[in-house]
């Protein structure tokens, strides 16, 4: 299984400098730790921060690696309620791109 700052890193470089999110967002990681995201600045930030985010999206760890794979559908895992959202769901959505 990753690590926490095996997943940071993998997702530092799908976001890169600029993801166009244009918002905060945290994956809580129930209990396993968080990744957070700026993407309100250039360069984006990345780090394992709990702070205040736009966007806070509750999920497991493996659940989030399946995900990022394409072997979890996000609106599937959405519906079973293995992906909670918080927050603006817009940000949720435009996550997609990111993923894609």
């Amino acid at each position: 299984m990753a690590t926490l700052e095996e997943i940071t890193e993998t997702l530092k470089d799908r976001i890169g400098e600029d993801c166009g999110l244009g918002a905060t967002l945290k994956f809580d990681f129930k209990g396993d730790g968080f990744i957070f995201v700026d993407a309100d600045t250039v360069p984006n930030v990345v780090n394992n921060e709990d702070a205040d985010a736009d966007c806070t999206i509750k999920i497991t760890m493996d659940n989030f690696i399946a995900l990022t794979q394409g072997d979890l559908d996000p609106t599937t895992a959405f519906m079973m309620g293995k992906l909670k959202i918080e927050g603006n769901m817009g940000i949720a959505m435009k996550l997609q791109s990111v993923f894609g």
